[in-house]
C-alpha cells in the first residue's frame, strides 16, 4: 500500500511566503511569480527531451487563476499549458526522428513483405492489386497518422503531455460524465501498448536481419541467433540508459530515411504510373472486387501506421509542433516514397512475390548496398525498439504514481534527461521477446500476431478523444458524430480483420495487454477498499494528539526531528501511534508528509506545498503535503528542502538528521464486501511483492525506520 497516496484536500495558497524562483523575492501565497527569461547559461541541452524535461520556464506569461473550489492546486487552463520549447523546432524534430518515428520509420521493413506473400488471395502482382494496396496504405497514412494523430488527437493533451494514460486522468481531474468508466478504457489502452511493446522489438529487428537472406542467402539460417542476441542485449544495457548514445538516435534515423527515400524515388521514377496507386479509387476497387479477402487484407495493412499511438504518446517529450513537422516533412514522404518502390519493383517482377526470399525492401537495394543496408536497418530498429521500451517504462510509471499499479522498482540513469528504468518491465518484455522469436522465428511468422493489440489501442485513443472533444471542447453533437464516425470505421475494420490473427498466437498481446488493465483495475478498487480499512485502523489524528497531552506520567520527549510518511491529515501515521504506545515518547520535531498524485504531468513550483500546523501547546506538528505530477519525481527528501528553501518548513528544521518512519503494513484477507476473493488475494500478491518505499520514495536508508502492522482487506 502507497503510504503517501491519498489525496489531501487543502487551499494550496495556505502556507508561509514562497519565493520567487525569478527574483528571489518572497511572493504572497497564491500570487504568481513574475515572468523572466531564463538563465540558460551552461544548460545541457538533450535531443530527446523537451523543455519541461528540464525545467519551467515560461516564453512568455501564463495567467494563473483559480480554476474552481474543487480543484486542488492553482493552474492555467490546460489548452494554455503546454510544453515549452528551449530548441528550435529543427532540433527537437531532429531529436523526433529518433524516438516518435521509429515505428512508423521501419514498416517499410516488413508491410508489403507480409501483404503480398500472406494475402495473396486478394493482393495479385497486377496492376489492380498492386495499386490497390498502395492506395490502402497510402490512405491509411493519411487517415490515421496524418488527420487523426497528427492533426487532431494532437490538440488533446494534459498540459503538453499526451498518451492514452494521459487522456484518461485529463478526463479523470476534470470530472466528465462516465468518467471512472473513461478511465477503465484507458487503462485497456495502456495494457495493449504494454503489449505492442512485447511485438514491436521482435518483428523490427527479425525483419532487418533477415535481409541477411536476400544480401548473403547462405547465412539465413542466422537470422534468429542474431536477432536473439541483438535483443537481449538491448535489454541488457537498459539499466545504463541511453543517455550516452541518445544523440546519435536522430541523425541516424535521418540517414535511414533518406536512404528508403532515395531507394524508392529511383524506382518511382523508372516506373511512375505507380503514383497512380495513391487515389482512393484503387483501393474502393480492391475492397469491392475482393470482399472477404481483401477485408482479411487490412489486417496486413494496418503494419503500416503501427507506431500512431507513439507518435501522440512521445507529444510530452517534444511539443505538437516540431512532430507534425518531421512527420510531414521527412517521416511521410521517406515511408510514401519506399511503399510506391516497392509496389513499383512488385508490379515489374511479379514473379518475385513466389520466391522464398521475397523481400522488396531489401530488393530494393543494389546488390552491392544490401549487406550495408541490413547494417543500416539493424541500428534503425533498435532504436525502435528502443523507443517502445522507454515508452513502456514510462507508462509504468505513470500507473505507479496515479495509483494503478503498486510500487515498482524504478532507477533513474540520469536525472537531468529523465530517463528511468523498471528492471520488472523490463525482464518481463525480455522473456516475452525471446519466446517470440523462438517461437514464430521470422518476420513474417511474427506479424500474424501483430496488429490486434495496435488497433485496440486505437480505438481506445479515439474513445477517449471524442470524449475530450465532446465534454471539454463542447464539440456538437453533428460534427462529433461525424468525426467519430470517420475513425471508428477504419479503426473497426482493422481490428476486426486483425481478429482473425488471434488463433495464430495474436491472443498473446492481446492477453498481455487485458491482463495489465485487470492488474490496473484491481489494485486501484483494492488500494481503495484498503485505504478505507487503514483510515479505521489509524484512527483521528486530532483526537490522538488530545489523548497524547494526558498521559499519565508525560511522555519523554526525544531530541531530533521525526518525519512520519501517511496518506494525509486526518489519520494518525500508525508509525506514531506505534512509537507513543510502546515507546512512550515522541520527538521533539515532529512532521507529517503526505505525496499527493495529480493527475498532471508536471506540478510547477509554486504549486508543491501545503503546509499546516496541527495540535496545540507542546505538542504542535507540521503537516506537509507534497503535490506531485505523474512525471515527477518522487523524491521525499529532496521535496522538504525545497519546502524548507521556499518557507513552508522553519529554518531550523533539522532534515539532514532527521530520522524517518514508514508504516508497513501486512494485508490479511478478510469477508469484507467490495471485491471478489481472487481480486483480493490478486491484491495481496501485489502488494506484499511491491518494491520498498524508502527506495521509492529516496529515503536515507540508515535515518529510516519502518514500523510493521496488520490491516484487513
Amino acid at each position: 500500500m502507497h503510504p503517501c497516496g491519498q489525496r489531501g484536500g487543502d487551499d494550496p495558497r495556505h502556507g508561509a511566503l514562497t519565493m520567487s524562483p525569478a527574483s528571489g523575492h518572497p511572493i504572497a501565497p497564491g500570487e504568481a511569480p513574475p515572468s523572466s527569461e531564463p538563465r540558460r547559461t551552461g544548460m545541457r541541452r538533450n535531443f530527446n527531451e523537451a523543455a519541461h524535461k528540464l525545467g519551467n520556464w515560461p516564453v512568455k506569461p501564463v495567467p494563473r487563476r483559480q480554476t474552481g473550489p474543487s480543484d486542488k492546486i492553482r493552474a492555467a487552463a490546460d489548452e494554455d499549458r503546454d510544453v515549452v520549447a528551449h530548441a528550435g523546432r529543427v532540433v527537437l524534430g531532429l531529436g523526433a526522428l529518433g524516438v516518435v518515428f521509429g515505428d512508423l520509420g521501419t514498416s517499410p521493413l516488413y508491410t508489403e513483405q507480409t501483404i503480398f506473400s500472406q494475402h495473396a488471395n486478394a493482393a495479385h502482382p497486377n496492376v489492380a492489386g498492386v495499386y490497390g494496396i498502395a492506395s490502402l496504405i497510402f490512405w491509411a497514412l493519411i487517415l490515421e497518422v496524418s488527420a487523426k494523430y497528427a492533426f487532431l488527437i494532437m490538440r488533446a493533451h494534459n498540459r503538453g503531455d499526451g498518451g492514452v494514460m494521459a487522456l484518461g486522468a485529463l478526463l479523470q481531474r476534470h470530472k466528465v460524465p462516465r468518467a471512472a468508466m473513461l478511465l477503465t478504457i484507458g487503462l485497456i489502452g495502456a495494457g495493449l501498448f504494454l503489449g505492442d511493446g512485447m511485438v514491436t522489438p521482435a518483428i523490427s529487428v527479425t525483419s532487418a536481419v533477415s535481409g541477411l537472406e536476400v544480401a548473403t542467402p547462405s547465412l539465413a539460417h542466422l537470422v534468429v541467433p542474431i536477432s536473439l542476441v541483438i535483443l537481449v542485449s538491448l535489454f541488457a544495457v537498459q539499466r545504463f540508459g541511453t543517455g550516452a548514445v541518445g544523440w546519435m538516435f536522430g541523425p541516424v534515423i535521418l540517414i535511414f530515411f533518406a536512404t528508403i527515400a532515395v531507394l524508392g524515388a529511383k524506382e518511382v521514377v523508372q516506373h511512375p504510373g505507380v503514383i497512380q496507386g495513391l487515389s482512393p479509387v484503387w483501393g474502393a476497387r480492391f475492397m469491392i472486387d475482393h470482399g472477404v479477402d481483401a477485408w482479411l487484407t487490412l489486417g496486413a495493412v494496418v503494419l503500416c501506421v503501427t507506431g500512431g499511438e507513439a507518435l501522440y504518446a512521445d507529444r510530452g517529450h517534444f511539443g505538437a509542433g516540431p512532430i507534425r513537422l518531421t512527420w510531414f516533412s521527412i517521416v511521410l514522404p521517406a515511408v510514401l516514397l519506399s511503399y510506391l518502390g516497392q509496389s513499383a519493383l512488385i508490379l515489374g517482377h511479379p514473379a518475385s512475390v513466389r520466391s522464398s526470399n521475397f523481400n522488396p525492401f531489401f530488393q530494393l537495394v543494389p546488390s552491392w548496398g544490401q549487406l550495408p543496408m541490413v547494417f543500416l536497418a539493424t541500428a534503425a530498429t533498435i532504436i525502435a525498439s528502443q523507443a517502445a521500451l522507454t515508452g513502456s517504462f514510462s507508462v509504468a510509471k505513470q500507473a505507479v504514481q496515479l495509483g494503478f499499479l503498486p510500487r515498482l522498482k524504478i532507477r533513474h540513469t540520469s536525472e537531468l534527461e529523465g530517463q528511468i528504468y523498471v528492471p520488472i518491465i523490463n525482464w518481463l518484455l525480455c522473456a516475452g521477446v525471446v519466446a517470440l522469436v523462438l517461437v514464430f522465428r521470422s518476420a513474417g511468422h511474427l506479424a500474424d500476431i501483430y496488429g490486434v493489440a495496435v488497433t485496440g489501442t486505437f480505438l481506445c485513443d479515439t474513445t477517449l478523444f471524442i470524449a475530450v472533444a465532446r465534454s471539454l471542447w463542447h464539440l456538437s453533437w453533428p460534427k462529433t458524430v461525424v468525426l467519430g464516425g470517420i475513425f471508428y470505421t477504419v479503426e473497426l475494420a482493422f481490428f476486426t480483420s486483425n481478429l482473425t490473427k488471434v488463433t495464430h498466437g495474436a491472443w498473446l498481446p492481446l492477453l498481455v495487454g487485458l491482463t495489465t488493465a485487470t492488474v490496473m483495475v484491481t489494485w486501484r478498487r483494492g488500494r481503495d477498499l484498503l485505504t478505507r480499512n487503514r483510515t479505521e485502523t489509524e484512527g483521528s489524528l486530532t483526537e490522538f494528539l488530545d489523548g497524547v497531552r494526558e498521559i499519565d506520567p508525560p511522555i519523554v520527549r526525544l531530541p531530533g526531528t521525526a518525519i512520519f510518511l501517511n496518506p494525509g491529515k486526518t489519520t494518525t501515521p500508525l508509525a506514531m501511534r506505534a512509537e507513543v504506545e510502546h515507546s512512550h515518547a515522541l520527538h521533539q520535531k515532529v512532521l507529517i508528509v503526505s505525496l499527493d498524485p495529480v493527475s498532471i504531468p508536471h506540478v510547477d513550483p509554486p504549486d508543491r506545498f501545503v503546509a499546516e500546523t496541527l495540535g496545540s501547546g507542546l505538542f504542535k506538528i507540521v503537516h506537509l503535503t507534497v503535490h506531485v505530477g505523474y512525471h515527477d519525481t518522487q523524491n521525499v527528501p529532496a521535496a522538504l528542502v525545497a519546502a524548507r528553501k521556499q518557507g513552508y518548513l522553519d529554518r531550523n528544521f533539522d532534515l539532514e538528521h532527521a530520522h524517518y518512519f514508514i508504516s508497513r503494513m501486512t494485508i490479511m484477507l478478510s469477508d469484507s464486501p467490495g471485491m471478489v476473493s481472487w481480486r483480493k488475494r490478486m491484491f495481496i500478491a501485489m502488494a506484499r511483492n511491491s518494491a520498498s518505499p524508502v527506495d521509492q520514495f529516496r529515503l536515507p536508508p540508515e535515518r529510516t525506520v519502518v514500523t510493521g502492522s496488520q490491516v484487513g482487506l
